[in-house]
């Protein structure tokens, strides 16, 4: 059976918080460690100490800066005991503490009994949620492995995708002798992060590695120096190389924008059919240009077809007598 989606609260504590400058410190609650954040989004509801905890939201992390310290503060101990009590039976993953403000016994003590994680950092509320929010968001991107190729060409992240042996791998080395950047060969990481941004970046195991026909394994960098490889990117535009099938009416104006769906996201799609004489690396390169162009709103294919729209309705109309065949007229 698969885990739950989401990531624990001990993974997260041994993960890229300390890079990013968090410094978290666990109070209590070590038990709930397994506790799983299900969501990059933080809540910071302070009305839920007051008894309004009805908007606590399931695996979003908890955070009580100097205002909900200073609200428990001021209940008496009872009362505060009693507030924590009913925040903590919701499927909260852990609470963290901000500015490195000092727990009242009683948050301590509900935290340990109810098994609830009780963190601390020195950082302050907005600069902690935004690390936080940031880390979770890479976290928890959703992630897939495809089989393909990823560079950079132009500052635009291509991804060329087809059947095994169709040319992926030539066609991207011929790119980085071209000048372009090669990000991963054969096998690409993909993740998705936030609601439109697509990354792609390669195994740690293959980076700056492509496997060539006929020549084996080569070293990208190596071979072309640092400048020729890149770790990630984001992926703008997909190229699908295909077989050439003479019984397929292909595209011929551009007219038609396809699409290719990945993690849940519809990137633009070029499908490029494969044959003797054709320059892929060049074609590649054109629509790599090509796009860059409509996501400057320029069209060629659409701009020719307005200009030709515009010609013919400009021309004046021929008068029907003039089209008549002599002897018509009785």
């Amino acid at each position: 059976m698969p885990p739950p989606p989401g990531v624990t609260v001990e993974s997260l504590l041994q993960g890229r918080v300390d890079a990013v400058g968090l410094g978290l410190e666990v109070l209590a609650g070590v038990d709930g460690l397994q506790r799983r954040i299900a969501s990059p989004h933080i809540q910071k509801t302070g009305l839920a100490l007051a008894g309004f905890d009805v908007y606590l939201q399931p695996g979003r992390v908890l955070v009580f800066g100097e205002s909900e310290i200073r609200f428990l503060e001021s209940l008496p101990a009872p009362s505060r005991l009693q507030s924590l009590t009913r925040a903590f039976t919701h499927d909260i993953p852990c609470v963290l503490i901000t500015g490195g403000w000092n727990p009242p016994d009683e948050l301590v003590a509900a935290a340990q009994s109810h098994g609830m994680p009780l963190l601390r950092t020195p950082v302050s509320t907005p600069v902690a949620i935004a690390k936080l929010s940031a880390v979770l968001d890479d976290t928890l991107a959703v992630r897939v492995l495809i089989h393909g190729v990823l560079l950079d060409i132009l500052g635009l992240g291509v991804l060329i995708i087809g059947d095994s042996g169709i040319g992926k791998s030539e066609c991207a080395l011929d790119l980085v002798v071209r000048g372009h950047r090669l990000v991963a060969d054969d096998a690409v990481e993909v993740r998705r992060r936030g609601e439109t941004v697509v990354l792609g970046s390669c195994p740690e195991l293959t980076r700056s590695h492509m496997e060539i026909r006929g020549l084996g394994i080569i070293n990208i960098r190596d071979l072309f120096g640092v400048a020729a490889t890149r770790t990630s990117k984001r992926i703008e535009l997909v190229v699908r190389l295909e077989r050439w099938d003479d019984t397929r009416e292909y595209e011929r104006l551009g007219l038609d924008e396809k699409v290719y769906e990945l993690v849940g996201l519809r990137l633009p799609l070029v499908e490029m059919p494969v044959a003797p004489g054709r320059s892929l690396a060049i074609l590649v390169e054109v629509a790599a240009r090509n796009q860059l162009l409509r996501s400057r709103g320029l069209n060629a294919a659409r701009d020719l077809v307005t200009r030709i729209d515009r010609a013919l309705e400009s021309q004046p109309m021929l008068d029907l007598e003039d089209d008549a065949e002599p002897g018509d007229e009785d």
